[in-house]
């Protein structure tokens, strides 16, 4: 199955690879650039080199495009010197720089219908109430992954990855976090559902 679409992935890739090479001209720190934008280096080629067998809808796509930017951004500066964040805390009267829940958010918005497109286009779960709590729940996993993670950098680092874990002092920054991811899984199932099966319809039909 091969759906038309290699246009717009070469240009979406390019600017991609663009932004990546700005973010990693002249980060805050080299090693926490690395760190932060390391799913962008490892997604772009496993999506090439499974387009032909599994593209993706358009709108996943799009969100993935969205969540790399905002890794980016968070790699060059560091999550917590983020210029923008700056901006949002003065303008909600925030103690701390929240830039680093924006990306938590995101890890919970696209891998939720990143699950949400798999599980349904693999026919593994029957029921939407179902197909919600297994994606709720594959969301939640990844951000305890993501958790575990920080754990070991900071075990392996110590003060080196301070910048790489973005806590600024909150003791309970890591329940905090999963807590965002969990927010945008549920947002991205209330909001984008219905577009989601609009799009994934045309796979479905092509699948049977």
């Amino acid at each position: 199955m091969t759906i038309p679409r290699p246009r717009s992935l070469v240009l979406a890739s390019a600017a991609l690879l663009a932004l990546l090479a700005l973010s990693g001209a002249r980060p805050y720190d080299r090693a926490t650039w690395l760190l932060e934008v390391f799913p962008v280096i490892i997604a772009l080629p496993v999506m090439w080199l499974t387009y032909r067998r599994f593209p993706l809808t358009t709108l996943l796509y799009a969100c993935i495009f969205l969540h790399a930017v905002v890794l980016m951004l968070g790699g060059a500066y560091t999550y917590a010197r983020v210029p923008l964040g700056f901006q949002i805390a003065d303008l909600l009267h925030l103690s701390r720089n929240p830039y680093d829940k924006i990306g938590h958010l995101f890890q919970g918005f696209v891998p939720a219908l990143a699950a949400r497109e798999i599980l349904i286009r693999g026919r593994y779960v029957c029921g939407g109430k179902m197909l919600a709590f297994l994606v709720i729940c594959v969301v939640m996993a990844v951000s305890a992954a993501y958790e575990l993670i920080e754990w070991l950098a900071a075990v392996m680092f110590g003060e080196g990855a301070y910048d790489f874990l973005g806590t600024q002092g909150d003791p309970w920054d890591t329940q905090a976090d999963m807590f965002f991811a969990f927010i945008g899984a549920v947002a991205a199932l209330l909001l984008l559902s219905r577009a989601h099966d609009r799009q994934l319809a045309q796979f479905l039909s092509e699948d049977k």
